[in-house]
């Protein structure tokens, strides 16, 4: 990967946490999730997150990357984004639009466990992942296209956080009639797509970077626009029953 001629300047606290690699972020990732009860919502997405994010850092290990600095930092920029929006809420804070609709319904009844796992992919990838890309370029004094193959190569990763939802929390063949529903919904949502929507955003919020009004309403927008395809993900399939 061939870098701007800028010279790297790495931000100080965010060089901090990422001295610590993927290894430090996943000691955070298990904290945070280790008092959740099994069914919560939450808790659904943060287990796939933390295998997805566990293969990460043994293809780091494995020297998998061209740029294995680059890899990281964007990496725990990106995983940063996610862990930072539970935790404010969990303090009481507001979190960012895109994850709420996963956080409030992290108890619903009559939601599958496949749409909080979809729901926490969407506002992952449909927002977290842009400005991580914008974070990393900042960190590393790169611009988006110095990153494509590091976010080629952690996006094929993320797709197989999308399979390992339809294949482990999708119903069997023998439920599918029942699930047609939850079939339908999930297959209206693509991680190619997000992925790609990603890519663009970041380089228009690069490219827009001198003018931050027009870049904070961008982030705005993309906020509140997944935001509002999670309350779609998370929408009640199965009727529940009055007591």
């Amino acid at each position: 990967m061939g870098h701007s001629s800028q010279p790297t300047e790495v931000l100080g606290g965010a060089a901090r946490r990422v001295d610590a690699g993927v290894d430090g972020v996943l000691a955070r990732i298990r904290g945070l999730g280790a008092g959740w009860p099994e069914r919560d919502g939450v808790a659904v997405f943060h287990r796939v997150y933390t295998r997805v994010t566990e293969e990460v850092g043994h293809l780091v290990d494995r020297g998998g990357f061209p740029d294995r600095r680059a890899a990281v930092t964007l990496d725990v920029l990106f995983a940063e984004r996610y862990l930072d929006a539970v935790e404010t809420f969990e303090r009481g804070g507001r979190a960012p639009a895109c994850w709420r609709p996963l956080l409030h319904a992290r108890d619903r009844r009559g939601v599958r466990p496949a749409q909080f796992a979809l729901c926490g992919v969407n506002a992952h990838i449909g927002h977290d992942l842009a400005l991580a890309v914008v974070d990393t370029c900042r960190t590393l004094a790169c611009a988006p296209e110095d990153l494509r193959d590091e976010f080629d190569q952690v996006g094929e990763l993320l797709t197989a956080l999308e399979e390992r939802v339809r294949e482990d929390l999708m119903p069997g063949p023998d439920l599918l009639e029942r699930a047609e529903p939850l079939t339908h919904l999930a297959g209206a949502w693509s991680i190619e797509r997000a992925r790609e929507a990603a890519w663009v955003t970041a380089r228009a919020l690069w490219a827009v970077r001198g003018l931050p009004v027009v870049a904070e309403e961008m982030r705005g927008r993309l906020d509140a626009g997944v935001g509002h395809v999670g309350r779609l993900l998370v929408t009640p399939l199965v009727p529940v029953r009055l007591r």
